[in-house]
């Protein structure tokens, strides 16, 4: 028997076996699992509608929501209208974001009834709406076929109404006073010296001889503060429904050279609490405009989520007179 003969499949399966082509079954190697690309966040775009930055209060009301920004992870568009009674461009604002898909929009309103319409389209298309600082008026917003819109501001009444006291604090002889208003048609406006009012009117010393509108413009409040002591050289007491305001009766005031005036005003702006430091002003109420700011990105976040929110939301006010002023 030939043994070479008998060894050669032997060597040939080996061989085979060598090169890989085994004719047993297959096994697959187990491999890592290709890691899933992740999804691009999305984030959400949140338009702040202002008045003015003419105003260093909408200039902090920004510097709130900017930091919101940042903390909640928002795309933040800011628009402005040029001055705090250009209405029409305000509304063109709110058109333009509209048509621009964002997802919400946080409005400072400059007045409480004419930016309901192009509001109310807004929300037909879906974005959500917050309101801040001046109220847009409920029963338009009723009319209008709307739900109610998230509010976030301070009881206006009741921060001009400390001021008042304070301006009326140890009258005891007869003393004329007076109000510079802010633009009649918008709802902080009106409450603010309904406050001061019922504040002065409350010591029946105090006699009301002049309450007109600047616009909250520091020189419209020049030109009405001297149209109010022309008429009434004896007024002692003067609440301006806005710092600004305050401040450009101030220019008349010192301008003119009339002493004892004791002016008083609202929003805490860094101009206003110079003037209470050098005791040509001696009063005004902080109504925290970064945090106005701050929760209405914040709640327009949550509504975007779909998440509820509370139909108003009061942020406290403080009154700043030379004793308060760190």
């Amino acid at each position: 028997m030939n043994i070479l003969r008998l060894l050669s499949p032997i060597w040939v399966a080996l061989g085979l076996a060598a090169c890989g082509q085994s004719t047993g079954p297959s096994v697959n190697t187990p491999q890592e699992p290709a890691a899933a690309a992740s999804a691009p966040v999305v984030k959400q775009e949140i338009a702040l509608v202002m008045k003015t930055l003419t105003n260093p209060f909408f200039v902090e009301m920004e510097k709130g929501a900017r930091r919101a920004e940042q903390e909640l992870g928002v795309n933040l568009v800011v628009k402005t209208a040029a001055q705090e009674t250009s209405i029409e461009q305000q509304i063109q604002l709110v058109e333009d974001l509209t048509a621009a898909k964002v997802n919400a929009i946080v409005i400072a309103p400059g007045d409480s009834q004419r930016l309901i319409p192009a509001l109310k389209k807004a929300r037909d298309a879906g974005i959500s709406i917050v309101n801040v600082d001046n109220r847009l008026d409920p029963d338009a917003i009723q009319q209008a076929g709307m739900a109610p819109i998230p509010f976030i501001s301070v009881d206006n009444e009741a921060g001009a109404y400390k001021a008042g006291q304070f301006l009326a604090k140890g009258v005891t002889t007869p003393t004329e006073a007076a109000i510079l208003e802010g633009i009649r048609s918008a709802d902080n406006a009106k409450q603010r010296a309904t406050g001061a009012r019922r504040a002065l009117l409350e010591n029946p010393h105090i006699k009301l001889v002049a309450s007109e509108t600047a616009n909250w413009k520091i020189d419209e409040a020049y030109t009405v503060t001297q149209q109010m002591f022309s008429a009434h050289p004896k007024i002692k007491l003067l609440f301006a429904s806005n710092d600004i305001m305050a401040i450009g009766a101030l220019k008349y005031l010192q301008k003119s050279g009339l002493q004892g005036v004791r002016v008083a005003g609202f929003d805490a702006l860094n101009e206003a609490l110079a003037e209470i430091r050098n005791k040509r002003m001696v009063a005004t109420v902080d109504q925290q405009a970064a945090e106005q700011g701050y929760q209405g990105v914040a709640l327009a976040l949550r509504l975007t989520q779909g998440s509820s929110v509370p139909s108003v939301t009061t942020i406290d006010t403080r009154l700043i007179t030379a004793d308060t002023l760190n």
